[in-house]
């Protein structure tokens, strides 16, 4: 696999000035992880490393930790969505009790972020082994969840220093949990394509991200343990996931962040159901980034807001936010978090233009 170029300019696009600032993150992508994790570790410097997991995937850390041999200090299996701040304070007491010098996190995006939340803090080195397609392993952005506010930011000490993708470690992800977790991805791809700080290089990887993780998933769809598949989307949630980390959020993050830090919704599954309405309030103001997005999703002639929706339908995901444990009466509360202290995006925020978009959101409408 490899990153195609497209050198067509679109409609409206015109030639941008830019910065662009590679990250530093070694990727090391191949089948049979716990056969490498010793010796990246090893390039880190690890002396004790502390492999971090939930409690459903212990097993896997076992694993990790067995692979690690003399260099591993411990598990701590307390990793949870949207990294609740007293999960943190207490993750810093088990690696400071082992005296850590490196964290492996093992999983998706709750031990991921419970990860970063302990590096900002302490600076360990973090050598990430994703087991979804989030992508946020590729990012130096972080949250932490503290009465009932999920305040994020961004920070270098947080960024992964090694990243070990397997495809194999996501043979057996359930197909819901692999929907909601690519569409998560490819919601960092979309808003890195109109985001103020986008060049030319995130255009092109955020495209055949998309492109990637959104033919992973149909062929998901049809055998969930097809390894090519596995691979593709993998590849696409690592795309993805580079895009964010070098391009900002905008409204699809500030909503989601809301939704799940203040609301408690599952996080992927928030993001599969917000992204295409977050776009249709885009589309005007970001037309060349919503035609690259039709294209990489293969429906050039419709809008693109209407192109993921019918590919989130198409593959079964949740589409409705009522459906995922939001309630009606919260939505008001929802518009004013989201509108109070919002990110920048393409399209001046409009508290009554947000809760119309929460509207259509929590029914499960189409996009408009």
């Amino acid at each position: 696999m490899c990153l195609r170029a497209r050198t067509d300019r679109l409609e409206g696009e015109a030639m941008q000035e830019f910065v662009y600032t590679a990250q530093s993150v070694r990727v090391v992508f191949g089948v049979d992880a716990w056969s490498r994790l010793n010796a990246e570790a090893g390039l880190l410097g690890a002396g004790k490393a502390l492999v971090l997991c939930t409690p459903r995937q212990r097993a896997l850390a076992q694993r990790a930790l067995d692979a690690l041999a003399q260099r591993g200090a411990g598990i701590y299996d307390k990793a949870a969505m949207h990294v609740p701040l007293a999960t943190v304070q207490d993750a810093g007491i088990a690696a400071r009790q082992m005296e850590t010098d490196c964290i492996v996190a093992i999983g998706g995006g709750s031990t991921i972020g419970l990860a970063k939340a302990l590096a900002l803090e302490s600076a360990l080195p973090i050598l990430a082994v994703p087991t979804t397609y989030s992508g946020s392993e590729m990012t130096s952005i972080y949250g932490v969840t503290e009465d009932g506010q999920k305040k994020t930011g961004k920070d270098d000490r947080v960024l992964p220093r090694t990243v070990i993708y397997d495809p194999a470690l996501t043979l057996k992800l359930p197909l819901g949990i692999s929907v909601a977790s690519g569409l998560n991805a490819m919601a960092h791809a979309a808003e890195g394509l109109y985001a103020r700080d986008g060049n030319p290089v995130l255009a092109l990887m955020a495209e055949e991200g998309i492109r990637a993780m959104a033919g992973g998933l149909r062929r998901l769809a049809r055998r969930g343990d097809d390894a090519d598949a596995r691979s593709e989307s993998l590849y696409g949630a690592w795309l993805c996931g580079t895009v964010l980390g070098g391009a900002g959020m905008a409204l699809h993050h500030k909503l989601c962040h809301t939704l799940g830090g203040s609301f408690d919704l599952p996080h992927a599954q928030t993001h599969s159901v917000v992204l295409p309405h977050a776009m249709a309030y885009n589309a005007a103001a970001a037309s060349p980034a919503m035609q690259r997005i039709s294209r990489a999703l293969d429906r050039p002639g419709l809008p693109a807001a209407e192109a993921l929706h019918d590919l989130a339908q198409e593959l079964g995901a949740p589409l409705a936010l009522r459906d995922i444990g939001m309630r009606e009466t919260d939505l008001d509360r929802a518009a004013d978090i989201a509108s109070s202290k919002p990110y920048w995006n393409p399209r001046p925020i409009d508290r009554d233009g947000i809760r119309a978009l929460l509207q259509r959101a929590f029914e499960g409408a189409r996009p408009a």
